[in-house]
């Protein structure tokens, strides 16, 4: 694997290309328009990924592709890479478009690998990799949270991340395991409280965050969640605007009223809170892998927390691809990337900290 293709050149895709350059990959940035901020740092093409024949074209010259597009359009792409017989991933947390994708992989000739970013993705490495260390494993929780640094107003948010993406995971139904039973619950519920670094956040359910854990795990670890976290106060907010104005029934709108309200921030934060509770030599353990991360300068500008992490995330998976650290076809899970060569990579040793 020597080029991608990168489809969707905002701040996450922008980077994410810049990053596979780096790490030695030919690239090529698709957008609708070519973008401004990357000219001179990658080559670019415009496209609209509508147009059927204008992707297949795209992807044929290229040996995989990185979809960091709306999840609404991925399905698409990856129907495209999978006749293209390419490697084919993207960052998306929608349960649905994941579906769709395996379905693909039993007869692609690439990889197909959905779910590569921060949650899905990263912390599904590390609940992975947790719950590895037990003889037996009762519980474990996976927390993230991308927050500004300095929060202002009873909401404490901006809208770093794509707001379709947002207002789906707070209104989709998410997937749990709780006693060994798999279970689907409603969104933005079984709230609980958080520290990290003495910052107090509340948790609380959202969906997709948990990729294919669920199936995974089902009969070997009981309980087994995933959560969003946000500043106190937040939670109420949203299930009063989704649920008692009816905004639920307006998605698309719900996002242009949240993003006008809470515009993107340079300083942000992202939390990261993984646990997990078992046997280790016939006594019971907890282990815990947290972070707080900031922005960081890459290539000579400072990148959000939220770009950075996500864009790094998915860059270290196709390069372990690449190296033959992964399986090179079929539906890749994130749980079954082992974490210590992950972080070995040059894009996934910014975790380590």
């Amino acid at each position: 694997m020597d080029s991608v293709a990168v489809l969707g050149l905002g701040k996450v895709g922008g980077l994410a290309a810049e990053l596979l350059q780096e790490t030695g990959f030919a690239v090529t940035g698709y957008d609708i328009a070519i973008r401004p901020e990357l000219e001179g740092r990658i080559s670019q093409q415009p496209i609209d990924v509508a147009d059927a024949a204008a992707l297949r074209t795209a992807l044929g010259g290229h040996d995989a592709v990185l979809s960091c597009l709306p999840y609404a359009l991925n399905t698409g792409v990856a129907q495209a890479a999978h006749a293209a017989g390419i490697h084919y991933f993207d960052l998306t947390e929608d349960v649905g478009t994941t579906s769709a994708i395996r379905a693909l992989s039993d007869s692609s000739k690439g990889v197909m690998a959905p779910q590569c970013g921060l949650a899905p993705g990263f912390v599904g490495i590390v609940g992975a990799s947790l719950i590895a260390g037990f003889d037996s494993c009762r519980s474990c929780r996976l927390r993230v949270g991308a927050l500004p640094q300095h929060p202002t107003g009873l909401m404490g948010y901006s809208f770093n991340w794509s707001p379709e993406g947002v207002v789906n995971e707070y209104l989709n139904d998410c997937e749990v395991l709780e006693d060994g039973q798999h279970k689907w619950v409603s969104a933005m519920e079984w709230v609980e409280k958080i520290v990290i670094d003495g910052t107090e956040l509340e948790a609380f359910t959202t969906s997709g965050g948990l990729g294919t854990m669920c199936e995974t795990y089902l009969g070997r670890v009981p309980n087994l969640d995933y959560k969003t976290m946000r500043y106190p106060g937040h939670v109420k907010l949203m299930n009063f605007f989704f649920h008692e104005l009816l905004m639920r029934e307006r998605r698309g709108e719900a996002g242009e009223i949240l993003v006008h309200a809470k515009p993107p921030v340079s300083d942000d934060v992202v939390y990261i809170h993984v646990s997990a509770e078992g046997m280790v030599n016939g006594s019971l353990a907890r282990r815990e892998f947290v972070r707080a991360l900031r922005p960081m300068e890459i290539a000579g500008k400072m990148r959000t927390a939220i770009a950075w992490t996500t864009a790094s995330s998915v860059a270290a998976v196709i390069e372990m691809v690449r190296d033959g650290a992964l399986a090179s076809r079929g539906f890749l899970r994130q749980e079954d990337i082992p974490l210590a060569p992950y972080l070995a990579t040059r894009n996934g040793a910014r975790y380590g900290g």
